[in-house]
């Protein structure tokens, strides 16, 4: 076994799911007890045989990336129960492995992957996917990029047939719930991250958590960054379609037309609507000055 082989051999059998009582598989996928297998690459210590130094290492490796979602989730984690929560998140990690250097990346491809498996999630699964797109909204928004804001003097520049552009960190969300209730609240009672021993030997689970029960209800939200902090604001359907647009490069008149689809409203309280609607976004920095004309 050269030293690529040995590498490969190790990542994979690191990288193996523990069981449900967070120990190494005895067996491997082949069959093979990974005892015998383990004996060929590692030499047993004084007081630890093959297996069991392995072990630590598929121990650490696999509670570092349960406490990486855990940290990135906490609202998931309490609509679904923690133990539920690390189950879903081994089958996760499972189907979708990381393929990132960076943590950040982990949980990147959860919100749609948990939509197509409400058989993990129980009675609250659109409830759960509502709350995992939040989450991970936040992410985005936090080091989303930002490029050069819509000054007073651009907008006197604005015309129908110009193509604006919606920051990058911007995340614009139609849930089913208001769960931007519950992750604000999970996450302010969140305690801070201690700084631990990478030897951890044990997975802790944060306690089950009573949430209130959430009506079904259709929520426009946006998350996004200002001045270095993560907010969420809730948004009209109009303000919703508008940004939407915008975003998906369309026109000016046309994201207008798009945002105004359906209107009851008179020629004048359209415009005021509009009007409205810009200068929110403008005080927040939302609309960026990389516009172009079509």
């Amino acid at each position: 076994m050269n030293l690529l082989d040995l590498q490969r051999r190790m990542a994979e059998d690191v990288r193996r799911p523990l069981t449900p009582n967070f120990s190494m598989q005895m067996v491997a996928e082949d069959g093979r007890p990974t005892a015998t297998m383990t004996s060929h690459y590692i030499k047993p210590s004084a007081t630890l045989t093959s297996f069991e130094r392995l072990e630590i290492y598929n121990r650490q490796y696999w509670f570092r990336v349960l406490d990486a979602l855990s940290e990135d989730y906490p609202a998931l984690s309490a609509i679904v129960g923690p133990k539920r929560f690390d189950a879903l998140i081994r089958a996760y990690l499972s189907e979708t492995p990381s393929t990132s250097f960076s943590l950040r990346n982990l949980g990147k491809s959860l919100p749609a992957w948990l939509d197509r498996h409400p058989e993990l999630t129980g009675r609250r699964h659109k409830l759960a996917v509502d709350a995992s797109r939040v989450e991970w909204a936040c992410v985005e928004a936090f080091d989303g990029g930002a490029l050069p804001p819509l000054t007073e003097a651009g907008a006197l520049l604005v015309s129908p047939a110009i193509v604006l552009g919606l920051q990058p960190h911007v995340q614009l969300l139609h849930l089913s719930y208001p769960v931007d209730d519950i992750v604000v609240a999970v996450h302010r009672s969140k305690p801070d991250v201690e700084i631990v021993s990478s030897a951890a030997m044990m997975h802790k689970r944060p306690a089950r958590e009573r949430l209130p029960k959430m009506r079904r209800f259709d929520i426009y939200l946006a998350v996004h960054r200002y001045n270095d902090s993560v907010y969420h604001s809730r948004l009209t359907s109009v303000q919703f379609r508008l940004l939407s647009a915008l975003r998906d490069g369309h026109t000016l008149d046309s994201a207008v037309s798009s945002a105004l689809a359906g209107s009851r409203q008179a020629p004048e309280e359209q415009t005021t609507t509009i009007q409205k609607i810009f200068a929110h976004a403008s005080r927040l920095g939302w609309i960026a000055a990389s516009g172009h004309v079509m």
